[in-house]
């Protein structure tokens, strides 16, 4: 039964162990893998807290959202989801992460242009305040559909994800590269909600591949040996991008090919879109890279690709030396077409009018 009384949420929200391929013995649910950041939604009373995965407030960069959860009829909720920007008929996580911005004009102006969504996939305190989260997911996810029949039927930026038990459409989701979609979350039905734990959850997400030219390459922090290469791809007007980097280089490979590096060393190295200074979040690094002769071909698989470049760092499959460079271009990178918005219209019902509307804003 569930506990009674007002529950706190989490501190940290149940996490998800990477796995290469969906599950296939126990009883799972599957979830799509939506493109955005997650978020600990609570309310109780006047009061509503809206926090990040690490904890953080989200309430201030997504205003409008907050004002949704504030007018809606239940005054005691507690659910976990994600929070997505929709632009066209995609998911824009530039849009995203443009709303972590000091300034509260600038976020109101970004938020009357693209209203936030916020996606549930777990009820974990009811509107009587009761916590569940020692229920089975099973009977949290029914609950939390019995949820949004009452009080998210009319709701045009909250929505339900889609779920299934059934593998086959998961890998349906899987399959689809060509969209947004991150991949497929796998929870176990017969579980409990487990804040930080990643026993009863796993994901696996999309991986791709691509050949990019070694444009450049950084020094180690505190080394005269080869950190990282910076990677470029080819432009129709024959410009190499900078794209992002691979940091995966077998250490006892670093003195040879720091060796090598250094006699390709040549400006410009990137002539179009050049690498820029240290992380705002990583001062340690140091801004200067150097620039390299188009030579050198490396395969390096990614995750996601977002304004142009690789999202996260890469990791280094081998080198192509029988590619040359000029065949690296950035068509291998994909275009999204929108497949995260077809997925939660495909769920039918009040769900598919809530993506319907998120396509047409008032």
């Amino acid at each position: 039964m569930p506990r009674p009384g007002r529950a706190e949420l989490p501190a940290a929200p149940m996490e998800a162990r990477a796995v290469d391929a969906l599950p296939r013995d126990g009883d799972w649910l599957y979830e799509p893998k939506w493109d955005g950041f997650r978020c600990l939604v609570s309310r109780d009373g006047d009061r509503l807290a809206m926090r990040s995965k690490s904890g953080q407030p989200l309430e201030r960069y997504f205003p409008d959202l907050a004002a949704h959860f504030k007018a809606m009829a239940p005054r005691r909720l507690g659910l976990d989801g994600e929070i997505v920007v929709p632009v066209g008929d995609r998911l824009s996580f530039e849009e995203l992460q443009l709303r972590l911005h000091p300034a509260a004009s600038r976020v109101a102006k970004l938020a009357l242009a693209h209203p936030a969504v916020f996606i549930a996939f777990d009820l974990l305190r009811d509107e009587r305040g009761r916590d569940l989260m020692d229920l089975p997911l099973r009977e949290r996810r029914r609950r939390l559909e019995d949820f949004a029949r009452r009080h998210l039927a009319h709701e045009r930026w909250i929505h339900v994800s889609p779920a299934t038990t059934d593998r086959a459409q998961a890998r349906t989701w899987l399959g689809d590269r060509s969209g947004d979609l991150d991949g497929v979350m796998a929870k176990r039905l017969d579980r409990a909600y487990e804040p930080g734990g990643r026993e009863a959850m796993q994901k696996v997400k999309h991986t791709r591949t691509a050949d990019c030219v070694v444009g450049g390459f950084r020094y180690g922090s505190g080394t005269a040996e080869v950190g990282s290469l910076l990677l470029g791809l080819y432009d129709d007007a024959g410009l190499l991008h900078h794209v992002g980097f691979t940091a995966t280089i077998p250490r006892v490979d670093r003195p040879a090919l720091t060796r090598k590096l250094e006699a390709l060393i040549h400006p410009p190295g990137f002539t179009g879109n050049a690498p820029g200074g240290p992380s705002r979040w990583r001062t340690e690094r140091s801004a200067a890279w150097q620039p390299l002769r188009p030579k050198l071909v490396v395969e390096v698989r990614y995750d996601r690709v977002t304004g142009g470049r690789f999202r996260h760092g890469t990791r280094l499959l081998r080198w192509r030396p029988d590619k040359a460079p000029r065949q690296c271009t950035c068509d291998q990178l994909p275009a999204s077409h929108g497949s995260a918005l077809e997925v939660l219209e495909s769920a039918g019902g009040p769900a598919r009018r809530r993506a319907q509307a998120v396509r047409s804003p008032p």
